[in-house]
């Protein structure tokens, strides 16, 4: 690996704690018992306040709920004081937190509880209508809803949102959160450990049903770790947490992370770009990591002011290439550049992140601490050559142990090279002479035009150029000449005349032709996954489904 553009003073191989997760709320409730551990639209919680609510939904689940030590147990919310509390608690309890995407629904939450085998959750109680028939059916034995509104004790003057600001509702067969604290229950001693299983996070089911990725304390730890060591973050550092936390990157970046450094984490439960704007005015948010599609919605706001955000010191984020004009444009606001970093739930977030003093655009970045990543041709598993593209596999602490309760998932996702055994990514990069990693895309996205391969990612990144452009998705289909060819679904920019022709003019201009889209089509919007990345394959399958449609 080259090290010449390696973060300096940080180890190549970093020595993290073996211990629990748990026990970095319990240093940092010691050291900073007063310190505000979690900001809510302006309601606080000290570190020593939530320790004892985490301690005491312990022992709740532990002597009312019945778990023990490796049980699994659901959590089913949005960003939130609870889901904090919530996950801390059941990793003090020696159990197993399995966060849940909120946005699945009743047949998708079904899979995961009864493939992770738990009895327990916790869950939002605006999604009660999705968990009542587990509790009727007895798939789920204890339920405890949570209300929002209940950690909003401090006027706001905040754009709440009604999710949040929403009263106490009673659920047939679940108990009140406020209940299961009040008991005031005390937890056996803690025994969970590095190698324990702390979380299983799930994959998004974009290849069949969802697998669930077992990741152990020490995997969680590294990426913890690693990610603020990479980017020198302070000690008394204020983190805005907008990405969910039921995902890895929101989960490490917004909760983890934070509480690792006994830092302030200052909780968003909804997006709102006005919202975000103000909470990082006024607690003077030091890193925030942000998405692509996110900051381009933030940055569309005409009273931004660069000295009201000059707090900023980390911002960071992936998922997608972020565009190069939107990168300048956020240079020149804050003075700092756009870090970018790849991983993935497998990887419990980062396994590549850009220097801080040396970034490059739309790049994965360097692989971290104590990680090997090396790029294979995806058929022959052959290393290629310096500067090809090839698929990335990678080997770390930070690697999932493999798929819960699913052996042939496992086998298939590792490979051995040279001795060493590699989880395959699925995604297709190169590696340039200094060692940076860049994106080309996933395996099974590549359109084939004319015998020509073409990378959705890439015409996406040039596409961003155009300044009608505000967000675009390609994917390929059916033309009777070429076989396949390759069409731009855009959102166009607010305020700026969009012609289809035009930007397919523009196009020949900035790319290969053969990568040029032969047909835009212009929408209102993308779906995008709750993590905000664009759901190709969704629009992919539409595509498809159309042309099958008109051939019979």
């Amino acid at each position: 690996m080259n090290f010449s553009s390696w973060p300096p003073g940080l180890p190549h191989d970093l020595v993290v704690p073996q211990t629990s997760l748990y026990f970095n709320l319990e240093v940092a409730a010691a050291r900073y018992p007063e310190r505000p551990a979690i900001i809510y639209y302006d309601s606080v919680i000290s570190y020593r306040e939530l320790k004892r609510q985490v301690d005491a939904l312990a022992g709740f689940l532990q002597q009312r709920c019945g778990v023990a030590k490796g049980d699994r147990v659901a959590l089913y919310a949005q960003n939130s004081p609870q889901f904090v509390i919530a996950y801390y608690a059941i990793l003090r309890a020696d159990a197993v937190v399995v966060p849940i995407n909120p946005m699945n629904l009743h047949d998708e939450l079904k899979h995961i509880i009864k493939d992770s085998g738990s009895t327990v959750i916790v869950f939002d109680q605006a999604l009660a209508a999705n968990v009542t028939p587990l509790i009727s059916g007895g798939i789920v034995q204890h339920a405890i809803a949570a209300t929002y509104s209940d950690y909003l004790t401090t006027p706001t003057d905040l754009p709440v949102p009604e999710a949040v600001s929403a009263p106490r509702a009673p659920i047939d067969g679940a108990l009140a959160w406020s209940d299961a604290l009040a008991a005031q229950l005390k937890p056996s001693a803690h025994s969970a450990g590095a190698s324990d299983y702390a979380v299983i996070p799930y994959t998004s089911g974009t290849t069949g049903e969802p697998k669930g990725c077992t990741h152990t304390h020490a995997s969680v730890m590294h990426t913890a770790v690693c990610a603020v060591e990479w980017v020198r973050m302070a000690k008394d550092g204020i983190a805005l947490a907008c990405l969910p936390m039921f995902h890895v990157t929101g989960m490490q970046n917004g909760m983890n992370s934070p509480i690792w450094l006994g830092g302030t984490m200052v909780i968003m439960t909804r997006w709102d770009k006005r919202c975000a704007a103000q909470l990082i005015a006024r607690y003077k948010v030091t890193s925030w990591t942000a998405i692509p599609t996110m900051l381009m919605d933030f940055l569309n706001q005409p009273d931004l002011r660069g000295e009201e955000l000059a707090s900023l010191s980390v911002l960071s984020g992936g998922g997608a290439a972020m565009p190069k004009a939107v990168a300048e444009r956020i240079e020149s606001l804050w003075g700092i550049p756009y870090i970018e970093g790849y991983g993935m739930s497998e990887t419990m977030a980062p396994t590549h992140i850009n220097p801080p003093q040396a970034p490059k655009a739309q790049c994965l970045g360097l692989p971290i601490c104590n990680t090997r990543a090396i790029i294979v041709d995806p058929v022959t598993l052959e290393r290629v050559p310096l500067g090809d593209a090839g698929e990335v596999i990678v080997n770390g602490p930070q690697v999932l142990t493999g798929y819960w309760n699913n052996p042939a998932a496992t086998a298939a996702a590792f490979v051995e090279v040279d001795g060493v055994r590699y989880l395959r990514t699925g995604d297709l990069a190169y590696e340039d002479e200094q060692g940076y990693f860049f994106m080309v895309d996933r395996v099974k996205r590549m359109i084939n035009a004319s015998g020509y391969k073409v990378w959705p990612a890439e015409v996406e990144a040039l596409l961003y150029g155009h300044p009608a452009v505000q967000e675009a998705c390609v994917i390929g289909y059916h033309d009777a000449h070429r076989g396949e060819s390759v069409k731009a679904l855009v959102v166009p920019r607010s305020g700026v005349q969009a012609d289809a022709e035009h930007i397919i003019a523009w196009a020949r201009e900035h790319m290969a032709a053969y990568k040029v889209p032969h047909a835009i089509e212009f929408v209102d919007s993308l779906p995008k996954t709750a993590t905000g990345k664009v759901q190709w394959r969704a629009l992919q399958e539409q595509e498809n489904a159309r042309a099958h449609a008109a051939a019979h």
